[in-house]
């Protein structure tokens, strides 16, 4: 059978200094955000982890456009305000390019929440799916993809436990969190999935 799938490819600009985030079995890594372009002109910032051994073998400064080929990573984030899930991307390999703007996802994991299927004042059908990506020692990553149209339909009626290989791009969104009265701007991730298909069990 196919192993669970992670893969990402972005092409993007270095959009900020990149700053300690933690350490992990001896290795340290470093966090910065990368902005990529849409075909419509709209821009996702997205987190990148980077460990400091390859962050510090690329000669890029802020502004530099950066190809970056990696896996999407998923956090539950513990505060007290409540849990948050937090969305990045762990670099595997980095290198400064001159090649377009590019945001490419290929997953396949499993459906681990019931689809939820809505549609937009102007009737476009979307489908919010929670997809749960294997990773090495028995730990996976959650990660929330949005399905348009046909492919909402469709997933829409899996079942939890269903496995799901898609296609598309990881999309940055702000949105404004209402706590106590108190309005404050947030920013949610998501892979837009352009293509959807039964997979097969890892």
């Amino acid at each position: 059978m196919e192993q669970t799938v992670n893969h990402i490819t972005l092409i993007g600009n270095l959009a900020s200094a990149p700053t300690f985030s933690h350490g992990n079995h001896g290795r340290r890594f470093y966090s910065f955000y990368l902005e990529v372009a849409r075909l419509s002109g709209a821009i996702d910032r997205l987190q990148i982890l980077a460990p400091e051994e390859l962050l510090f073998s690329v000669e890029a400064r802020e502004g530099d456009a950066l190809q970056i080929e990696g896996q999407i990573r998923s956090y539950n984030n513990r505060s007290p305000n409540g849990r948050r899930l937090i969305i990045s991307v762990l670099a595997e390999t980095m290198e400064v390019t001159d090649a377009p703007h590019d945001n490419r996802v290929t997953l396949q994991g499993i459906v681990c929440k019931d689809p939820i299927y809505r549609r937009t004042p102007l009737g476009r059908e979307i489908t919010d799916v929670m997809l749960a990506v294997n990773r090495p020692y028995h730990r996976a990553d959650y990660l929330p993809c949005i399905l348009w149209g046909r492919c909402a339909q469709e997933v829409a009626a899996y079942p939890v436990g269903t496995p799901l290989a898609l296609t598309g791009r990881l999309q940055s969104r702000a949105y404004i969190k209402v706590t106590d009265g108190v309005a404050e701007e947030r920013t949610a991730y998501e892979i837009s999935a352009i293509t959807a298909e039964l997979g097969e069990l890892p």
